[in-house]
């Protein structure tokens, strides 16, 4: 059976395109075949045409100045180009509301804020467990579809699912997935399933994501 294209975001890193191999071998084993995105936000729409699905990937901070806010001292903005394209990218897919779609740790932040989801852009400042979300902790979560244990390094978090709905949370109600039910295959998860052990909650999602893209 010939393998879905799902296309993946990278991020930019002094000036280079840089993506963790992880995502490239999770697509791969959940039998699809990954290709990388160069970020050029005007490609958009036509990259969501030639894949058949699509993984939005993990990075840095959100530039909050696009909604009108000010970005937090301590957040470590991604590029304004990495920003633009991810931006491009949801905004090109809510055309085509059956393109199967998974945003991981920042993929998922950018695609409730672009819903209309509140977002915490420091938890040290709200809550005492942040550090649980940190370096690769692992951490339970639980909602309708998940219950386990996760990978996750953030420090921001949205508040709520905006349009979206909230299909997870962590033990210290950290929103931890989001999804459009009315759409085909639209989730967001705030942890890694890259690098998950829990199959549930790791390479299953990819698989779900490549079955949804055939």
């Amino acid at each position: 059976m010939k393998r879905p294209r799902i296309g993946i975001t990278p991020d930019i890193v002094e000036g280079k395109v840089s993506l963790s191999r992880k995502y490239l071998d999770a697509v791969v084993q959940a039998g699809g075949l990954p290709v990388v995105l160069s970020p050029r936000p005007e490609l958009a729409a036509e990259y969501v045409e030639a894949c058949d699905g699509v993984v939005l990937s993990g990075g840095k901070d959100v530039i909050m100045e696009d909604w009108d806010l000010v970005t937090h001292d301590q957040a470590r903005p991604v590029t304004r180009l990495r920003q633009d394209f991810e931006r491009a990218m949801i905004a090109a897919l809510e055309s085509v509301p059956d393109q199967p779609v998974l945003g991981i740790c920042l993929g998922m932040q950018l695609m409730g804020i672009e819903h209309g989801a509140g977002f915490d852009q420091h938890l040290p400042d709200k809550i005492l467990t942040a550090g649980d979300h940190l370096d690769d902790a692992e951490h339970r979560i639980e909602g309708p579809e998940f219950n386990g244990s996760v990978t996750s390094h953030h420090h921001q978090a949205l508040q709520d699912g905006g349009r979206l709905a909230v299909i997870a949370r962590a033990h210290d109600g950290v929103v931890e997935g989001i999804a459009d039910p009315d759409r085909k295959f639209y989730m967001g998860v705030q942890w890694h399933p890259e690098r998950t052990p829990d199959e549930n909650l790791g390479i299953r999602l990819f698989e779900r994501l490549v079955t949804a893209s055939r």
